[in-house]
């Protein structure tokens, strides 16, 4: 039988999205609440190699539910791509008395979570924390929402500036390989067309679009 997770280590690692200190609030709190230690890793996964680790308690996380970022702090660490930068982690875990690890982060940081989980035979959970939404089994991820929020606020007034001067605005938003934020993006402010990864689209395509709202006499597009 596995021995009982009496301690447990939270860290964000990658990009910060929003939401991600409601996420390590949660998380401590309730493990607080079912008995359990929690001990936060600042940094990500770096926080392991450079032992910058802190002993939680319910007053930790205190009014931060509100704040934007994360309160741990994000890194992105190539040492820990490695085996011997693994073992380091590791090696730390036990020295702190780490049982288990919950790890809130993207795409990345989720797969190096894996592949140090099945290295090591810990148990890890994943909270998917990204804007890009593009993590496989889940509906929205940490941080999707309020980044469509942030790019309809930014819209509404690059809209006005558009009308104002009659002109075409394209705009830009994050997503990386993924388009779910600006197709969603697009649709929620009423866009000539999204261009994103998923889709090839010609210029010549994109041309006649936009050719087609200026003759039914609109006079500025996004």
């Amino acid at each position: 039988m596995a021995s009982k997770i009496k301690c447990i280590g939270v860290l964000t690692s990658g990009g910060d999205a929003p939401g991600m200190n409601a996420a390590i609030r949660s998380v401590t709190r309730a493990a607080i609440f079912n008995g359990m230690r929690v001990k936060g890793i600042y940094k990500g996964f770096r926080g392991l190699i450079t032992k910058e680790i802190a002993e939680f308690q319910t007053d930790s996380v205190s009014n931060i539910i509100q704040r934007g970022g994360t309160i741990l702090k994000t890194a992105r660490c190539d040492e820990f791509k490695t085996a011997k930068g693994r073992e380091v982690a590791y090696e730390t875990m036990t020295k702190e008395g780490i049982d288990a690890l919950v790890v809130i982060g993207g795409d990345g940081s989720l797969t190096g979570a894996n592949i140090f989980a099945k290295e090591y035979n810990i148990p890890i959970v994943g909270m998917p924390g990204t804007i890009d939404n593009d993590l496989n089994g889940t509906d929205v991820t940490i941080g999707y929402d309020t980044a469509l929020n942030t790019i309809m606020d930014a819209v509404d007034k690059i809209r006005d500036t558009a009308t104002s001067h009659e002109r075409l605005f394209f705009i830009e938003v994050m997503g990386r390989d993924c388009g779910y934020l600006a197709l969603n993006s697009a649709i929620a402010a009423g866009a000539e067309a999204a261009i994103i990864p998923e889709i090839s689209i010609e210029k010549d395509q994109l041309a006649e679009l936009i050719e087609q709202g200026f003759r039914k006499s609109k006079n500025s597009s996004l």
